[in-house]
């Protein structure tokens, strides 16, 4: 008899969908645009590239002074940053430098993403060779997102 494939157990999909229902339902409520699951996972994937190329920006403060400096890329932002007042600012910052931006439900997967045991409220991608064409999907996403008003 030859290998069986594994069938995936029944409701596999399912816990992964009252996963990501949890973690949205813990998300702050300027937390707009909030990007889908299918988006988070490429974004996810997109900071992974960036932080092995050494284009990754972690965290307030760093983020903050890169956007001020005028550095290109997009933001992604922690949806459940407790107290909220620690990232409020960055949107507008966002908007008025044309750089686009969206959340993620959880800051403990923004860690998790790039290899951090540690969570990180956000972070700022910035475009490589070596993944462009990944970039370039989460950008254009990113950029035909409905902004609030």
């Amino acid at each position: 008899m030859g290998k069986e494939k594994k069938r995936k157990s029944e409701g596999g999909d399912d816990n992964k969908q009252q996963e990501w229902e949890t973690l949205v339902s813990r998300v702050t409520t300027i937390s707009k645009p909030l990007a889908s699951r299918k988006l988070s996972k490429k974004l996810y994937k997109c900071m992974k590239n960036a932080q092995e190329k050494k284009c990754l920006r972690k965290g307030v403060r760093e983020v903050q002074k890169f956007l001020k400096r005028g550095e290109k890329g997009f933001v992604v932002l922690a949806g459940d940053t407790n107290p909220i007042d620690v990232i409020c600012h960055v949107p507008i910052m966002c908007e008025e430098k044309s750089i686009p931006y969206c959340y993620t439900p959880s800051k403990q997967h923004i860690g998790n993403a790039y290899g951090s045991m540690r969570s990180t409220c956000m972070v700022l991608v910035k475009s490589h060779e070596d993944y462009e064409e990944l970039f370039d999907q989460c950008f254009a996403d990113l950029k035909a997102m409905p902004m609030p008003l």
